[in-house]
């Protein structure tokens, strides 16, 4: 069940979006302006929604006043390609995970040192783009969006780390063991095919062939994972194996399958493959969905998902979408 505070700090997102639209306008009268200056001063929650959405604004100028909007549209997803997965919250909550906290999918940032190896990176994909990797030894490596690695093989090592995002790995056999660096650890592959996720102070690898020893950076953790097992670790531990989600590796393909999944983490997927803010209220964060979705047109996968459920999308921006329950037709109750 969504809680006051979620249903609360949303309403703040939304209305600092519907504030930014009106005064951006043109169209804002001098009683517009002192309302607006009310809200901001109502608390913390409206001052640090206000902060997000100028921030995010920031980050879409060069796309409005550039003459080239598609060359400047370019230049922004290569600015993006630096950001590690990250998701920051609003009034400096915790990281966004399964439990649909907030509802939303928030703006990934990093700190600057993350930013300059991502964008110094061997490999890099930018916002909604994917890549497949051919290295030397024959081994095939897809790049997720907004990823980055850096290669490095020795006469005794095939060595990868893992910058930003995530990506799929298939071995080829050789001599050299063949591990992959994040900052949490390093994960040595024995014969496999296999994902690794760099999660806000974890890393997440599910093992679909072969395994995977996973040794934590800070301690002696260590666990193998065998084919069909998945787990998390930080710098000192390794979380328990479960079940790898048989379809985690589908982005691969440019789909997402969801099975049973709540909308927020979906919207949480789907928003890192767009520009902007995709947001997500907290009555209908929780609602599961089934289905196969495409991640290089995330428009059409909101039409299909307001398609299926009983939500809507808005654009109260060009860069700003939120999805929200579907108006009750007729006064009649909607069930969630």
């Amino acid at each position: 069940m969504q809680t006051s505070q979620d249903a609360a700090l949303h309403q703040a997102m939304e209305e600092a979006a519907e504030w930014f639209a009106l005064l951006r306008s043109g169209e804002a009268t001098e009683a517009d302006r002192h309302a607006w200056q009310s809200w901001l001063q109502a608390g913390a929650a409206q001052r640090s929604a206000w902060a997000y959405v100028e921030r995010v604004s920031r980050r879409f100028a060069p796309i409005r006043a550039s003459a080239d909007p598609q060359a400047a549209a370019a230049v922004l997803q290569t600015a993006r390609a630096q950001l590690v997965r990250r998701r920051q919250l609003l009034l400096g909550a915790a990281a966004l995970g399964g439990s649909g906290l907030l509802g939303w999918a928030l703006w990934r940032h990093t700190p600057l040192p993350a930013m300059t190896m991502a964008w110094t990176a061997d490999y890099r994909t930018g916002t909604g783009e994917t890549r497949q990797l051919a290295l030397p030894d024959g081994t095939r490596v897809w790049l997720a969006s907004a990823s980055a690695l850096d290669q490095d093989y020795r006469a005794d090592l095939r060595r990868l780390r893992l910058v930003a995002g995530d990506i799929f790995i298939e071995t080829a056999a050789d001599a050299r063991p063949f591990v992959v660096d994040t900052p949490q650890g390093r994960l040595r592959a024995l014969g496999t095919r296999f994902n690794v996720r760099l999660e806000s102070e974890q890393t997440a690898v599910a093992v679909y062939e072969g395994a995977v020893e996973v040794r934590t950076m800070a301690s002696d953790g260590r666990l193998v994972l065998q084919a069909g097992q998945q787990a998390r670790f930080d710098r000192h531990t390794v979380r328990a194996a479960g079940p790898a989600d048989a379809a985690g590796a589908s982005w691969i393909h440019g789909m997402l399958i969801a099975q049973d999944m709540p909308l927020s983490e979906v919207a949480a997927e789907l928003a890192r493959y767009r520009h902007g803010h995709l947001g997500v209220a907290p009555a209908v964060a929780r609602l599961r969905v089934y289905g196969s979705f495409p991640l290089q047109d995330t428009d059409r996968a909101l039409a299909m998902l307001a398609a299926i459920l009983p939500i809507r999308v808005r654009h109260p921006l060009p860069w700003w979408s939120t999805i929200e329950a579907r108006p009750a037709a007729h006064g009649a109750g909607a069930t969630l």
